[in-house]
């Protein structure tokens, strides 16, 4: 799983902030790692030098195996509530659209003996 940081010209990125996000990001979907093969998060600070309330933003795209990209994205006030908060949304929408694929088709139902 291929995790690629970008980063607007308001948000000093680095090494570091790079590292914090991939590991937030393998810490909530690695468990999916086999059906994405490319993360890529945006990380922007919308109000610039500006002080203010949730101007952090976090946008992170999961592209999948054979399927249409997943996306996710995350207002806070701090960058690291934006990428944790980006991740978490899109666990669940990845464990949503693929539970999907786990589930056995042609199961018995709660019907089947009463036929």
């Amino acid at each position: 799983m291929q995790i690629q940081v970008n980063t607007d010209e308001n948000v000093k990125g680095g090494e570091d902030l790079s590292a914090r996000v991939a590991a937030e990001i393998r810490t909530r979907l690695d468990r999916f790692s086999q059906h994405i093969t490319r993360i890529e998060v945006h990380l922007s600070d919308e109000d610039g030098d500006k002080s203010g309330g949730s101007d952090k933003r976090c946008v992170i795209e999961a592209r999948l195996e054979g399927r249409q990209p997943e996306v996710a994205s995350e207002q806070a006030a701090t960058l690291e509530g934006a990428y944790s908060g980006a991740a978490k949304k899109l666990q669940r929408a990845l464990q949503t659209t693929l539970g999907r694929l786990n589930r056995v088709k042609g199961a018995e139902t709660i019907r089947a003996g009463d036929l």
